[in-house]
């Protein structure tokens, strides 16, 4: 096998179609005031990316932390950026929408830091002493996959709640399927504080190793 150098780890399959994504979230944010259809169409094959780049990762041998935390990040700021924005158009529930801002950034970014610091290459790497649940959701494709979606099409519903008229065939439609998504994408934010609470954890017990092994030390 070749030597792979730090160019190529940059432009990885997997990583390109990341990069792919990015262009399009960054597509999805400029039309998203003024283009609702087009927004929505391109912010959902940003989402649906995410499970392409995995496979293809997996397929060609070409996994990577830089892509992992690419993946990550990629999912937090695009989810961020839609939640910003239905902060302006629903002012009532500003305080709804921050939170869920803040407990997803810093669920993910402790779960993912505790994850590299505890030797993983991804934070979809879990351990057998983490909560069962929290296993389930990152062992089980399935269940990753439609918790992630119906979590993503809450947000993108809401949206499209805003931009439709109420006089419109499809309002009803949209309307009921915000509600059917609403359980799953509860699920998620509490699946986000078992994560935040279980990183902390980690974390805690690894600084714990840490000054226990520098007292042996002295």
């Amino acid at each position: 096998m070749a030597r792979v150098t730090t160019a190529d780890v940059f432009v990885f399959w997997p990583n390109l179609i990341g990069y792919s994504r990015v262009i399009l979230a960054a597509a999805a944010c400029a039309l998203m005031r003024t283009h609702p259809i087009a927004c929505m169409w391109t912010y959902i094959v940003s989402c649906l990316l995410d499970a392409a780049d995995g496979h293809v990762a997996r397929y060609m041998n070409q996994c990577s932390r830089f892509g992992a935390v690419l993946d990550m990040v990629t999912d937090r700021s695009t989810t961020t950026c839609l939640l910003a924005y239905l902060t302006t158009v629903y002012p009532d529930y500003l305080l709804v929408f921050q939170l869920l801002m803040a407990l997803d950034l810093s669920s993910h970014y402790m779960h993912m830091y505790s994850s590299l610091v505890g030797g993983h290459a991804s934070h979809k790497e879990i351990d057998r002493t983490a909560n069962p649940i929290l296993r389930l959701y990152y062992h089980n494709k399935i269940v990753l996959f439609l918790v992630c979606a119906f979590n993503e099409l809450e947000f993108v519903l809401l949206y499209a709640l805003y931009h439709v008229p109420t006089t419109s065939a499809y309002y009803a439609a949209i309307y009921w399927g915000a509600w059917i998504a609403f359980p799953v994408c509860a699920l998620k934010q509490v699946l986000n504080v078992v994560q935040l609470v279980g990183a902390s954890n980690k974390l805690a017990e690894l600084d714990a190793q840490t000054a226990n092994a520098a007292v042996k030390a002295e």
